[in-house]
Parts: structure tokens; C-alpha cells; sequence
């Protein structure tokens, strides 16, 4: 019997990978508790449509079992991908889904990929409004977490999946990510066939991708009508901070001045977003990195490797990261720690490439040649 069998698991971090993990371990038997720091499910789920990727992130939900869930969940027509320039001339103008191959990356909104996720737990699995702020190994085995209303609770095994700024990280690293030098900015803009119906247009219900004078603009539809908007260039670690992102007229200005030559169109999405704006720099993590493996902990998605956005794998590597998980977990390992071992020299030697590749991205669609490199990847994949 593996020895995961008689042991308890705490995930901190209840997003797309560690309710995955959740999932498929409850699948198997194992004690498995999610600790999120949302105050409950009815939070808004934030964040851009999510594409995921048959090797990836629809192996996952197969082995979950939860691929009928994810057919009535997704949302077809959601893949067309447009490529402008700064003018606002559709230059590329593709469905990216093929329906059965390699291509076959179907869209889905975050809040209902979590909905099908937690549906698929057993009742009482993920407590919510548990903001970690402590941890402590015990002598006598396991672990001691803390969280911010003062409440503890044991568990013999723990996994980070709390993202980019995990608490759980420290304890199994000390290396820390680098700055990529692009920084983006996020909005959202509600109702947009009403408030921006020109941007709503050449959105048309799928992701439009507009580069130039080494920025991007990305605009991403969702299912409830709304849009959110993710502005990259390439700024000082530090830039953010002399700017009120809860101030519209300071984010309409920056805009107006970083953008200067654009078509005066895109200006309407700060004029007609939600409040506030958030900055979000790009952190790397080392493609290289290494640690060595303990018996009770380990790390998932971007509390393992986190990497900017700009080749799409994040989702689908946090999930690829709970099965390959669950797998080592459940294989012919004699004990815990071997399983771990196993698991994160895979998942370092994958996110390392990854990484690599992103990075590569990053740099390219942050140059003079950003809009060209694009526009000849995408017509190299659709010919």
C-alpha cells in the first residue's frame, strides 16, 4: 500500500491546479483538504479566458473524469484569434481549434472551470477564507498550518498551489524569481458590446492580439459579456508604483503617453473600466532551478515555476502538475519522498523548457519585429 494512503493533504491554493490535485487524489481515496484564501465561492473569478491544451490541461480533466462537465462548460467559438496593429487593421482573423488535433485548445472561462471543479469534490473539501500565514513542521511529524483569523489545522502531507506569492515556497526553496522586464496592466470592461462597441467588434468573442512599437495589447472576451484587457511593455521593475491605479485619469494619461501613435480608439477601454487597474510585473522563475526533496512537502503551478504569460501554458501546466503529482503519489514508490523526488525532477525538467521558450516570447513580442514573428507563427500553424 503507498504510503500517501494513511496520510492526510493540505493544498493551500484553490485555483485550476490544486483543486485538480484535489480531485483525482479523492479519486484514489487519500484525506485531502483545500485551504483558499477567497472568502467563498461566489467571489468573482478574475483573469482572462483560459485555452487549455490536449497534452496538458484536457489530459488532466480526462483522467479526472470530468471531460462530459468541461463539453457542457466551454465555450465554442471562443478560439478565433485576431492579430492587429496599432491602427487597428485585422491582420490574422482564425479559428485555432481543429476539433481533434494537436491544435484543439477550446476556451474557458475561469469562474465555470473552478464551478466544474468544485462540483466534482466531495462536500466540505475546500475551506474557504483561510488566508495562510504561518507554517511549522512538528517533531512529531507533519505539518501545523496558520491562518489569519487564528485558526490551525494539521496535516501529515502539505502542497503549495498558492501562486505567485506563495507562503508554502520558502519552506521547500530559497531561489527566487527574476524580473522578465515587461510589465503588464489589467482591466475590465463591462457590457462591452455597449460601452466599447468598436473594440467589442474586432474582438468578436475570441482573443485579438494588437503589437507594436515593442508593446502589446491583448483583449480577451468572456461568457458574461464582459472583456478584460492586459497592456505590455517593457518598464522598470518599479514603474508601477508611481502611478494611482485607483485613479482613472492617471491610468488615461500613462495610456495616452505609452501609447502615443495607437489608434485613439484603444483609449476607450481605461476610459470605460472598472476600477481599480492592476499592475501586474512578470516574474520569472530560473530555468535551471533545483532543491533537493523532502518527504512532506512539494509545490505545483506558479508557486513551483512561474513564468510570464506570453506562450499560454500557464493553466495547463498547473494542471499537468496535479496529475503528474497524483500519478508519482500513487505509483510504485516505497515511500512518500520518493514520490515527490520523482515528480519534481519531471516537473522542473518540463517547466525549465517551458520556461525558456516563454522568456524567448516575452523578448520577441516586446520587439520591433513583435507584430511580424506573430503574424508568421499563426499563419505557419493554420496552413
Amino acid at each position: 500500500m503507498n504510503e500517501i494512503m494513511n496520510q492526510t493533504v493540505a493544498i493551500v491554493g484553490g485555483g485550476p491546479g490544486g483543486l485538480t490535485l484535489a480531485r483525482l487524489l479523492q479519486q484514489k481515496g487519500i484525506a485531502v483538504q483545500v485551504y483558499e484564501r477567497d472568502a467563498s465561492e461566489k467571489v468573482r473569478v478574475q483573469g482572462a479566458t483560459l485555452d487549455l491544451h490536449v497534452a496538458s490541461g484536457l489530459r488532466a480533466l480526462e483522467a479526472a473524469g470530468l471531460m462530459d462537465a468541461f463539453r457542457m462548460s466551454y465555450r465554442p467559438g471562443a478560439d478565433k484569434l485576431r492579430i492587429a496593429d496599432k491602427q487597428g487593421n485585422l491582420l490574422f482573423d482564425e479559428p485555432m481549434n481543429d476539433d481533434d488535433g494537436a491544435l484543439f485548445r477550446p476556451e474557458i472561462d475561469r469562474g465555470p472551470l473552478r464551478d466544474l471543479l468544485l462540483a466534482s469534490l466531495q462536500p466540505g473539501t475546500v475551506i474557504w477564507d483561510r488566508q495562510l500565514t504561518a507554517l511549522q513542521r512538528k517533531a512529531e511529524g507533519g505539518w501545523e498550518l496558520t491562518f489569519q483569523n487564528g485558526q490551525t489545522v494539521m496535516a501529515d502531507v502539505l502542497i503549495g498551489a498558492d501562486g505567485a506569492r506563495s507562503v508554502v515556497r520558502p519552506l521547500v526553496t530559497a531561489v527566487q524569481p527574476f524580473y522578465s522586464g515587461v510589465t503588464m496592466v489589467e482591466g475590465s470592461v463591462y457590457q462591452s458590446a455597449v460601452t466599447v462597441p468598436l473594440l467589442h467588434q474586432r474582438l468578436d468573442g475570441g482573443k485579438l492580439f494588437v503589437l507594436g512599437d515593442e508593446k502589446t495589447l491583448i483583449l480577451s472576451s468572456k461568457g458574461d459579456g464582459s472583456l478584460v484587457f492586459y497592456t505590455g511593455g517593457k518598464l522598470a521593475e518599479d514603474w508601477w508604483r508611481g502611478i494611482d491605479f485607483g485613479n482613472k485619469g492617471e491610468v488615461l494619461s500613462w495610456f495616452r503617453q505609452a501609447f502615443q501613435g495607437w489608434d485613439d480608439s484603444w483609449s476607450a477601454l481605461v476610459e470605460q473600466a472598472t476600477m481599480p487597474f492592476v499592475p501586474r510585473p512578470q516574474y520569472c522563475m530560473p530555468p535551471d532551478q533545483h532543491w533537493e526533496a523532502q518527504p512532506d512537502i512539494t509545490l505545483l503551478g506558479d508557486a513551483a515555476h512561474l513564468m510570464p504569460p506570453y506562450a499560454g501554458e500557464g493553466v495547463n501546466m498547473a494542471m499537468l502538475d496535479a496529475l503528474e503529482l497524483s500519478l508519482c503519489l500513487m505509483g510504485d514508490h516505497a515511500t512518500t519522498r520518493q514520490a515527490i523526488a520523482v515528480y519534481e525532477q519531471e516537473m522542473r525538467s518540463r517547466a525549465g523548457e517551458t520556461a525558456r521558450l516563454t522568456m524567448d516570447q516575452t523578448e520577441i513580442l516586446h520587439s520591433p519585429g513583435g507584430l511580424a514573428h506573430m503574424l508568421a507563427m499563426f499563419d505557419g500553424l493554420t496552413e
